[in-house]
C-alpha cells in the first residue's frame, strides 16, 4: 500500500508536469489564436508558475494540518476544471484564468507526494523515492511534448486539453479512495491523557517561522531554482521554437530533442538520490550536479558548429546531472525539524518553482527586444541570434547553483529534530 499511495501522488505530480510543458508544443497555435507575441505567450505559460510558486508556503502548512488524502483529491479535481477552462477559452483573459487555476491546483502535487514518502517510507530512502517521483514527473513532461504534439495534430489543442481534464477527474477519485494520511513514519501522536496530549500543537506559524529563519532553507531553495531554470523555461517552453529555427526541423523532432532533457532528469533524479543516500552525503552530489549542468548547458547552447544530434545528446546529459536538484528537498527537510516538514518542503518548492515564473516570461521579453519585426502566418518569427541573446541567463543560473551547493552545509542524511 505505501507504493500504491505514493504512486497515486506521483501520478498527480506527473499530470502537473504534463500541464507545465504542454504550451511548448502549442506556441504557434497560441500566438495565432490570441494574437500575441513571445512576451505574452511566455506570460500565458508562466502564469502556471505564479500560482504554483506563490502558494507553496500555505500548501505545506495545509498538508501538515489536513494530510494528503483530502487535499490532493480536491486539488486534482480543480486541476481538471482549470484544464477544461483553458481548453474552452475564447479570450486571452479566460486562458489566463485557466492557467492560473491549473497552477494553483497542481501546486499541491510535489509537496503532497513528498509528504506521503515522509510518512510511509524510512528516512534513508527519502532521496531515492523522491527521485523516482521526479522521474515520473519527467514522464509527464515528455508526454506534454512530442506525444502531445502528435495528439494536437489529430484533435487540436482544445481537444487534447479537454481529454486531460477528464483524466484528472478519474485520478482525483482514486486518490480519495486509496490514499491514507498517517503511516508508520508519521510523527507519533501523544498518548491520551499524557502531558504531551494536553499541550498545544505547534502552530502553523511557528513551523513556518522556524523554516524561514534557517539560512540553509534559502540556500538549498536557490540551488533548486537555479538548477531547475533550464528545464522549466527552455525544455518547458522556448526550446522547441529555438531548435526549429536553428536546425530547420519539424516541431515533433524539436520536441523530442527538448524532451531529452526531461528524460535525463527521469534517470538522473533517482540516480542522484540513490547515490546521495548510499554515500550519506548531500553536498558532494549537489556539487557534481551543478558543475555538470553548467558545463553541459553552456556547450549545448553556445559551442559553435554542433550538429543537431550532439545538441540533443547534451540535453540528455544536462538532464541527468540536473536531476540532482531533487537533493534540495532532502537537504531542506533535514535542516528543519520533522514537525515542520510540510512547511520546509513548501518553502523550498516555492523557491525552486519560482524559476518558471521568472524565466519563461523573461526569455520571452528578451526575445521581443531582439525581434527584427519578421512575421510569418500571423505570428512573429525570432532569429537564432535573438534566441542566443536570451538564453545566456540560463547558463548564468547554473553558476549560481554551483555557488549555492558550495554554501550548503552537509547533513549526512540525518534529520534535525529540535
Amino acid at each position: 500500500m505505501p507504493w500504491v499511495m505514493w504512486g497515486l501522488g506521483a501520478l498527480f505530480y506527473c499530470y502537473g508536469f504534463f500541464q507545465r510543458t504542454a504550451p511548448s508544443v502549442m506556441v504557434d497555435e497560441l500566438m495565432r489564436e490570441f494574437a500575441v507575441g513571445a512576451a505574452l505567450t511566455g506570460t500565458l505559460s508562466g502564469l502556471y508558475f505564479y500560482t504554483y510558486a506563490g502558494i507553496q508556503i500555505p500548501v505545506g502548512l495545509i498538508l501538515d494540518r489536513f494530510g494528503p488524502r483530502r487535499v490532493l483529491a480536491v486539488a486534482c479535481a480543480l486541476a481538471g476544471a482549470g484544464s477544461l477552462l483553458f481548453a474552452l477559452a475564447e479570450s486571452l483573459m479566460v486562458a489566463y484564468a485557466g492557467r492560473l487555476m491549473i497552477g494553483g491546483a497542481v501546486a499541491f502535487t510535489w509537496v503532497g507526494a513528498l509528504l506521503i514518502i515522509t510518512r510511509w517510507f524510512p528516512p534513508h530512502r527519502f532521496a531515492m523515492v523522491s527521485g523516482l517521483t521526479l522521474a515520473l514527473g519527467m514522464a509527464g513532461g515528455v508526454g506534454g511534448q512530442a506525444p502531445l504534439a502528435l495528439l494536437i495534430g489529430e484533435i487540436g489543442w482544445r481537444g487534447a486539453l479537454t481529454t486531460a481534464a477528464a483524466l484528472a477527474l478519474v485520478l482525483a477519485a482514486l486518490i480519495a479512495l486509496l490514499v491514507r494520511d498517517r503511516g508508520p513514519f508519521s510523527p507519533p501522536l501523544p498518548a491520551p491523557g499524557s502531558a504531551a496530549a494536553d499541550a498545544p500543537r505547534p502552530s502553523l506559524g511557528r513551523g513556518l517561522a522556524r523554516v524561514v529563519r534557517n539560512p540553509q532553507t534559502w540556500i538549498v531553495g536557490l540551488y533548486g531554482a537555479a538548477l531547475t531554470s533550464p528545464m522549466l523555461s527552455f525544455a518547458g517552453l522556448w526550446g522547441v521554437p529555438y531548435l526549429q529555427r536553428l536546425y530547420d526541423v519539424e516541431r515533433e523532432v524539436a520536441a523530442l530533442a527538448t524532451s531529452g532533457m526531461m528524460i535525463g532528469w527521469a534517470v538522473g533524479a533517482p540516480a542522484m538520490g540513490w547515490l546521495s543516500d548510499r554515500w550519506r552525503r548531500r553536498r558532494r552530489v549537489m556539487l557534481i550536479a551543478s558543475g555538470g549542468s553548467l558545463a553541459t548547458l553552456a556547450a549545448a547552447l553556445y559551442a559553435p558548429g554542433l550538429p543537431f544530434e550532439a545538441v540533443a545528446a547534451l540535453m540528455v546529459l544536462n538532464g541527468v546531472v540536473g536531476g540532482g536538484m531533487v537533493l534540495c528537498f532532502a537537504t531542506g527537510r533535514e535542516h528543519n525539524p520533522a514537525w515542520a516538514a510540510g512547511a520546509a518542503l513548501g518553502v523550498v518548492n516555492m523557491l525552486a518553482m519560482a524559476a518558471g515564473a521568472v524565466f519563461q516570461p523573461l526569455l520571452g521579453w528578451l526575445l521581443d527586444r531582439a525581434w527584427d519585426g519578421t512575421m510569418e502566418a500571423g505570428r512573429p518569427v525570432y532569429s537564432v541570434e535573438a534566441f542566443q541573446s536570451a538564453v545566456w541567463v540560463l547558463v548564468g543560473m547554473q553558476g549560481v547553483a554551483l555557488v549555492a551547493a558550495v554554501l550548503t552545509r552537509e547533513t549526512r542524511c540525518r534529520q534535525r529534530e529540535d
